[in-house]
Protein backbone atom coordinates (compact mmCIF):
# COMPACT_ATOMS: atom_id res chain seq x y z
CA UNK A 1 0.00 0.00 0.00
CA UNK A 2 1.47 3.32 -1.03
CA UNK A 3 1.38 5.89 1.75
CA UNK A 4 1.13 8.79 -0.69
CA UNK A 5 -2.32 7.55 -1.66
CA UNK A 6 -3.54 6.56 1.77
CA UNK A 7 -6.31 8.71 3.24
CA UNK A 8 -5.70 11.10 6.13
CA UNK A 9 -8.39 12.13 8.60
CA UNK A 10 -8.04 15.58 10.16
CA UNK A 11 -10.96 16.45 12.43
CA UNK A 12 -14.10 15.86 10.31
CA UNK A 13 -12.28 16.02 6.98
CA UNK A 14 -10.86 13.03 5.13
CA UNK A 15 -8.22 13.73 2.51
CA UNK A 16 -8.25 11.01 -0.15
CA UNK A 17 -4.45 11.19 -0.46
CA UNK A 18 -1.47 13.10 0.93
CA UNK A 19 -0.84 15.38 -2.07
CA UNK A 20 -1.52 19.05 -1.37
CA UNK A 21 -1.61 21.85 -3.93
CA UNK A 22 0.54 24.43 -2.18
CA UNK A 23 -0.62 28.07 -2.19
CA UNK A 24 0.84 29.72 -5.31
CA UNK A 25 0.28 33.38 -6.11
CA UNK A 26 -1.16 33.90 -9.58
CA UNK A 27 -1.15 37.72 -9.65
CA UNK A 28 -4.29 37.66 -11.76
CA UNK A 29 -7.01 39.25 -9.63
CA UNK A 30 -8.61 42.69 -9.77
CA UNK A 31 -9.55 44.25 -6.42
CA UNK A 32 -9.15 40.84 -4.78
CA UNK A 33 -11.83 39.12 -6.88
CA UNK A 34 -11.47 35.65 -8.35
CA UNK A 35 -11.99 35.12 -12.06
CA UNK A 36 -11.91 32.31 -14.62
CA UNK A 37 -8.13 31.98 -14.33
CA UNK A 38 -8.41 31.02 -10.66
CA UNK A 39 -11.25 28.60 -11.35
CA UNK A 40 -9.31 26.82 -14.08
CA UNK A 41 -5.96 26.92 -12.26
CA UNK A 42 -7.31 25.48 -9.00
CA UNK A 43 -9.97 23.33 -10.64
CA UNK A 44 -7.54 21.58 -12.96
CA UNK A 45 -5.40 20.51 -9.99
CA UNK A 46 -8.50 19.06 -8.35
CA UNK A 47 -9.31 17.23 -11.59
CA UNK A 48 -5.71 16.02 -11.54
CA UNK A 49 -6.30 14.13 -8.32
CA UNK A 50 -4.80 16.17 -5.47
CA UNK A 51 -6.37 15.54 -2.08
CA UNK A 52 -6.26 19.14 -0.84
CA UNK A 53 -6.22 22.25 -3.02
CA UNK A 54 -5.18 25.60 -1.50
CA UNK A 55 -5.81 29.02 -2.93
CA UNK A 56 -2.90 31.40 -3.15
CA UNK A 57 -2.10 33.73 -0.24
CA UNK A 58 -5.40 35.59 0.14
CA UNK A 59 -5.19 39.02 1.73
CA UNK A 60 -7.30 39.79 4.79
CA UNK A 61 -7.03 43.54 4.13
CA UNK A 62 -6.65 45.67 1.02
CA UNK A 63 -3.21 46.79 2.23
CA UNK A 64 -2.20 43.21 3.05
CA UNK A 65 -1.75 42.21 -0.59
CA UNK A 66 1.69 41.50 -2.00
CA UNK A 67 0.62 43.08 -5.28
CA UNK A 68 -2.52 44.79 -6.60
CA UNK A 69 -3.31 41.53 -8.43
CA UNK A 70 -3.54 39.32 -5.31
CA UNK A 71 -6.71 37.58 -4.21
CA UNK A 72 -8.52 39.01 -1.21
CA UNK A 73 -11.23 38.19 1.27
CA UNK A 74 -11.58 41.52 3.04
CA UNK A 75 -15.17 42.14 1.98
CA UNK A 76 -18.34 40.11 1.63
CA UNK A 77 -18.49 40.70 -2.11
CA UNK A 78 -15.53 38.35 -2.54
CA UNK A 79 -17.44 35.35 -1.20
CA UNK A 80 -19.46 34.32 -4.25
CA UNK A 81 -16.45 34.04 -6.55
CA UNK A 82 -14.68 31.75 -4.10
CA UNK A 83 -17.85 29.70 -3.64
CA UNK A 84 -17.87 28.85 -7.34
CA UNK A 85 -14.32 27.49 -6.98
CA UNK A 86 -14.87 25.53 -3.77
CA UNK A 87 -17.93 23.83 -5.22
CA UNK A 88 -16.01 22.72 -8.30
CA UNK A 89 -13.08 21.45 -6.22
CA UNK A 90 -15.40 19.38 -4.05
CA UNK A 91 -17.16 17.97 -7.09
CA UNK A 92 -13.80 16.43 -8.05
CA UNK A 93 -13.44 14.70 -4.67
CA UNK A 94 -10.82 17.15 -3.38
CA UNK A 95 -10.95 19.39 -0.30
CA UNK A 96 -10.83 23.17 -0.83
CA UNK A 97 -8.47 25.14 1.41
CA UNK A 98 -7.62 28.82 1.68
CA UNK A 99 -4.46 30.49 2.91
CA UNK A 100 -5.16 33.73 4.77
CA UNK A 101 -2.35 36.25 4.68
CA UNK A 102 -1.06 39.76 5.25
CA UNK A 103 2.09 40.72 3.37
CA UNK A 104 3.32 43.31 5.87
CA UNK A 105 6.45 45.13 4.74
CA UNK A 106 6.71 43.05 1.55
CA UNK A 107 3.50 44.45 0.04
CA UNK A 108 2.79 47.13 -2.59
CA UNK A 109 5.00 45.38 -5.18
CA UNK A 110 4.47 44.60 -8.85
CA UNK A 111 4.02 41.01 -10.01
CA UNK A 112 7.19 38.99 -10.77
CA UNK A 113 6.79 39.33 -14.52
CA UNK A 114 6.55 43.11 -14.05
CA UNK A 115 9.89 43.13 -12.28
CA UNK A 116 8.81 42.71 -8.63
CA UNK A 117 9.29 46.45 -8.13
CA UNK A 118 7.97 48.79 -5.48
CA UNK A 119 4.77 50.62 -6.46
CA UNK A 120 4.80 54.20 -5.24
CA UNK A 121 1.66 55.54 -3.61
CA UNK A 122 1.35 58.05 -6.44
CA UNK A 123 1.16 55.10 -8.87
CA UNK A 124 -1.48 53.15 -6.97
CA UNK A 125 0.67 51.66 -4.24
CA UNK A 126 0.08 52.04 -0.52
CA UNK A 127 1.85 52.62 2.76
CA UNK A 128 3.09 49.33 4.15
CA UNK A 129 3.07 48.29 7.79
CA UNK A 130 5.27 46.00 9.85
CA UNK A 131 6.18 45.23 13.47
CA UNK A 132 9.05 47.70 13.15
CA UNK A 133 9.86 50.52 10.74
CA UNK A 134 12.58 48.51 8.99
CA UNK A 135 12.37 47.74 5.24
CA UNK A 136 12.94 44.27 3.83
CA UNK A 137 15.54 45.69 1.42
CA UNK A 138 16.56 49.06 0.01
CA UNK A 139 14.30 48.70 -3.01
CA UNK A 140 11.25 47.80 -0.90
CA UNK A 141 8.84 50.08 0.91
CA UNK A 142 9.80 51.71 4.18
CA UNK A 143 7.03 50.43 6.47
CA UNK A 144 5.34 52.17 9.35
CA UNK A 145 5.52 50.35 12.68
CA UNK A 146 2.09 49.12 13.69
CA UNK A 147 0.42 50.65 16.72
CA UNK A 148 -1.41 48.42 19.19
CA UNK A 149 -4.66 49.58 17.61
CA UNK A 150 -3.32 48.76 14.15
CA UNK A 151 -2.35 45.28 15.30
CA UNK A 152 -5.81 44.67 16.68
CA UNK A 153 -7.44 45.83 13.45
CA UNK A 154 -5.46 43.23 11.51
CA UNK A 155 -6.27 40.51 14.05
CA UNK A 156 -9.94 41.38 13.55
CA UNK A 157 -9.44 41.26 9.77
CA UNK A 158 -8.19 37.66 10.05
CA UNK A 159 -11.28 36.84 12.12
CA UNK A 160 -13.62 38.40 9.56
CA UNK A 161 -11.85 36.65 6.68
CA UNK A 162 -12.24 33.29 8.44
CA UNK A 163 -15.97 33.90 8.72
CA UNK A 164 -16.15 34.69 5.01
CA UNK A 165 -14.03 31.63 4.18
CA UNK A 166 -16.57 29.41 5.90
CA UNK A 167 -19.42 31.01 3.95
CA UNK A 168 -17.46 30.52 0.73
CA UNK A 169 -17.29 26.76 1.32
CA UNK A 170 -13.70 26.25 2.37
CA UNK A 171 -12.97 23.24 4.59
CA UNK A 172 -9.40 24.08 5.62
CA UNK A 173 -7.80 27.38 6.61
CA UNK A 174 -4.05 27.89 6.59
CA UNK A 175 -2.64 30.99 8.30
CA UNK A 176 0.38 32.28 6.41
CA UNK A 177 3.16 32.68 8.96
CA UNK A 178 6.11 32.26 6.58
CA UNK A 179 8.25 33.84 3.86
CA UNK A 180 8.78 37.20 5.53
CA UNK A 181 5.17 38.31 5.54
CA UNK A 182 3.53 39.98 8.52
CA UNK A 183 3.11 37.05 10.94
CA UNK A 184 6.67 35.91 10.17
CA UNK A 185 7.92 39.49 10.62
CA UNK A 186 6.59 39.52 14.16
CA UNK A 187 8.08 36.10 14.96
CA UNK A 188 11.63 36.73 13.75
CA UNK A 189 14.06 38.81 15.83
CA UNK A 190 15.61 39.92 12.52
CA UNK A 191 12.51 41.96 11.62
CA UNK A 192 10.99 42.69 15.03
CA UNK A 193 12.82 45.12 17.30
CA UNK A 194 9.78 46.21 19.30
CA UNK A 195 10.12 46.83 23.02
CA UNK A 196 6.45 46.40 23.96
CA UNK A 197 4.43 43.21 24.54
CA UNK A 198 4.83 42.24 20.86
CA UNK A 199 8.63 42.25 20.83
CA UNK A 200 11.69 40.95 22.60
CA UNK A 201 11.09 37.50 24.06
CA UNK A 202 9.99 34.43 22.12
CA UNK A 203 6.57 34.63 23.77
CA UNK A 204 6.13 38.30 22.92
CA UNK A 205 7.22 37.86 19.30
CA UNK A 206 4.69 35.03 18.93
CA UNK A 207 1.89 37.02 20.56
CA UNK A 208 0.51 38.37 17.27
CA UNK A 209 0.36 34.84 15.82
CA UNK A 210 -1.43 33.53 18.92
CA UNK A 211 -3.98 36.33 18.72
CA UNK A 212 -4.56 35.65 15.02
CA UNK A 213 -5.07 31.94 15.74
CA UNK A 214 -7.55 32.67 18.51
CA UNK A 215 -9.41 35.15 16.31
CA UNK A 216 -9.66 32.68 13.42
CA UNK A 217 -10.77 29.88 15.74
CA UNK A 218 -13.55 32.09 17.12
CA UNK A 219 -15.20 31.91 13.67
CA UNK A 220 -13.84 28.58 12.42
CA UNK A 221 -15.71 25.42 13.55
CA UNK A 222 -13.86 22.94 15.76
CA UNK A 223 -14.84 20.27 13.25
CA UNK A 224 -12.68 21.78 10.50
CA UNK A 225 -8.86 21.75 10.27
CA UNK A 226 -6.59 24.70 10.91
CA UNK A 227 -3.09 24.76 9.37
CA UNK A 228 -0.18 27.14 9.87
CA UNK A 229 2.60 27.71 7.35
CA UNK A 230 5.87 28.69 8.99
CA UNK A 231 9.37 29.55 7.93
CA UNK A 232 10.99 26.94 10.14
CA UNK A 233 14.38 28.66 9.84
CA UNK A 234 15.53 32.13 8.79
CA UNK A 235 18.84 30.62 7.58
CA UNK A 236 20.67 33.49 9.31
CA UNK A 237 22.58 33.57 12.59
CA UNK A 238 20.55 35.33 15.24
CA UNK A 239 17.27 34.61 13.48
CA UNK A 240 14.42 32.17 13.97
CA UNK A 241 15.66 28.57 14.19
CA UNK A 242 14.27 25.06 13.87
CA UNK A 243 14.48 24.82 17.68
CA UNK A 244 12.12 27.80 17.85
CA UNK A 245 9.79 26.01 15.45
CA UNK A 246 9.74 22.90 17.66
CA UNK A 247 9.06 25.07 20.70
CA UNK A 248 6.21 26.73 18.83
CA UNK A 249 4.81 23.35 17.78
CA UNK A 250 4.51 22.25 21.39
CA UNK A 251 2.38 25.33 22.07
CA UNK A 252 0.28 25.17 18.92
CA UNK A 253 -0.75 21.55 19.25
CA UNK A 254 -2.40 22.55 22.54
CA UNK A 255 -3.96 25.62 20.92
CA UNK A 256 -5.75 23.59 18.26
CA UNK A 257 -3.52 23.89 15.20
CA UNK A 258 -3.68 20.60 13.31
CA UNK A 259 -0.85 20.83 10.78
CA UNK A 260 2.34 22.88 10.52
CA UNK A 261 3.37 23.38 6.91
CA UNK A 262 7.15 23.72 7.14
CA UNK A 263 8.79 26.03 4.64
CA UNK A 264 11.71 28.36 5.40
CA UNK A 265 13.40 31.69 4.71
CA UNK A 266 12.07 34.94 3.29
CA UNK A 267 12.28 37.28 6.26
CA UNK A 268 15.54 38.96 5.19
CA UNK A 269 17.03 39.53 1.75
CA UNK A 270 20.57 38.41 2.63
CA UNK A 271 19.90 34.81 3.74
CA UNK A 272 21.96 32.22 1.89
CA UNK A 273 19.83 29.14 1.19
CA UNK A 274 21.26 26.10 -0.56
CA UNK A 275 18.06 24.89 -2.17
CA UNK A 276 18.04 21.29 -3.38
CA UNK A 277 15.61 18.35 -3.34
CA UNK A 278 14.36 17.61 0.19
CA UNK A 279 16.30 20.53 1.68
CA UNK A 280 13.35 21.54 3.87
CA UNK A 281 12.19 18.04 4.80
CA UNK A 282 14.33 17.93 8.00
CA UNK A 283 12.31 20.89 9.30
CA UNK A 284 9.05 18.99 8.88
CA UNK A 285 10.62 15.94 10.50
CA UNK A 286 11.89 17.86 13.54
CA UNK A 287 8.57 19.63 14.10
CA UNK A 288 6.63 16.38 13.65
CA UNK A 289 8.57 14.85 16.55
CA UNK A 290 6.95 17.47 18.79
CA UNK A 291 3.66 15.62 18.27
CA UNK A 292 1.94 17.66 15.57
CA UNK A 293 1.24 16.71 11.95
CA UNK A 294 3.46 18.39 9.37
CA UNK A 295 3.64 19.10 5.68
CA UNK A 296 6.89 18.80 3.73
CA UNK A 297 7.53 21.27 0.92
CA UNK A 298 10.32 22.34 -1.41
CA UNK A 299 11.65 20.76 -4.63
CA UNK A 300 9.62 17.57 -4.25
CA UNK A 301 9.16 16.47 -7.83
CA UNK A 302 8.83 12.67 -8.12
CA UNK A 303 6.36 10.10 -6.78
CA UNK A 304 9.20 8.04 -5.32
CA UNK A 305 10.60 11.05 -3.46
CA UNK A 306 7.21 11.92 -1.98
CA UNK A 307 6.54 8.32 -1.00
CA UNK A 308 9.92 7.99 0.71
CA UNK A 309 9.33 11.11 2.83
CA UNK A 310 6.06 9.66 4.08
CA UNK A 311 7.40 6.14 4.57
CA UNK A 312 10.27 7.55 6.63
CA UNK A 313 7.70 9.38 8.81
CA UNK A 314 9.30 12.73 8.10
CA UNK A 315 5.95 14.36 7.32
CA UNK A 316 2.23 13.57 7.00
CA UNK A 317 1.49 15.58 3.86
CA UNK A 318 3.38 16.52 0.71
CA UNK A 319 2.90 20.14 -0.41
CA UNK A 320 3.74 20.61 -4.08
CA UNK A 321 3.98 23.80 -6.12
CA UNK A 322 6.16 24.04 -9.21
CA UNK A 323 5.77 20.38 -10.16
CA UNK A 324 2.00 20.84 -10.15
CA UNK A 325 2.41 23.89 -12.38
CA UNK A 326 4.34 21.70 -14.80
CA UNK A 327 1.88 18.83 -14.52
CA UNK A 328 -1.58 19.44 -13.02
CA UNK A 329 -2.21 15.70 -13.33
CA UNK A 330 0.84 14.65 -11.33
CA UNK A 331 -1.31 12.68 -8.82
CA UNK A 332 -2.81 10.53 -11.59
CA UNK A 333 0.62 9.87 -13.04
CA UNK A 334 2.13 9.23 -9.61
CA UNK A 335 -0.52 6.62 -8.80
CA UNK A 336 0.36 4.74 -11.96
CA UNK A 337 4.10 4.92 -11.29
CA UNK A 338 3.63 3.69 -7.72
CA UNK A 339 1.28 0.95 -8.99
CA UNK A 340 -1.67 2.19 -6.98
CA UNK A 341 -4.66 0.76 -8.81
CA UNK A 342 -7.52 2.39 -6.91
CA UNK A 343 -6.83 6.01 -7.81
CA UNK A 344 -10.15 7.47 -9.00
CA UNK A 345 -10.08 9.25 -12.36
CA UNK A 346 -12.70 11.73 -13.53
CA UNK A 347 -15.15 9.71 -15.61
CA UNK A 348 -14.55 12.10 -18.51
CA UNK A 349 -10.88 11.02 -18.53
CA UNK A 350 -11.18 7.31 -17.74
CA UNK A 351 -10.52 6.29 -21.34
CA UNK A 352 -6.93 7.45 -20.77
CA UNK A 353 -6.42 5.54 -17.51
CA UNK A 354 -5.04 2.53 -19.31
CA UNK A 355 -2.22 3.07 -21.77
CA UNK A 356 -3.47 0.28 -24.02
Amino acid sequence: MTKLFSPLVIRSITLKNRIVVSPMCQYSAVDGFTNDWHLVHLGSRAVGGAGLVFTEATAVTHEGRISPQDLGLWKDEHIDGFKRITQFIEQQGAVPGIQLAHAGRKSSMTSPWMGNKLIAEADGGWQTVAPSAVPFADDYSHPVALTIEGIQRIVTAFKDAAKRALKAGFKVIEIHGAHGYLVNEFMSPLSNDRTDEYGGSFENRCRFLMEVIDAVKSEWPDTLPLFLRISASDWVDGGWTVDDSVKLALILKEQGVDVMDCSSGGVVSYAKIAAKPNYQVPFAEAVRKAGIMTGAVGIITTPEQAEEILQNEQADLIFMARELLRDPYFPLRAARELEYEDMPWPPQYERAKRKK
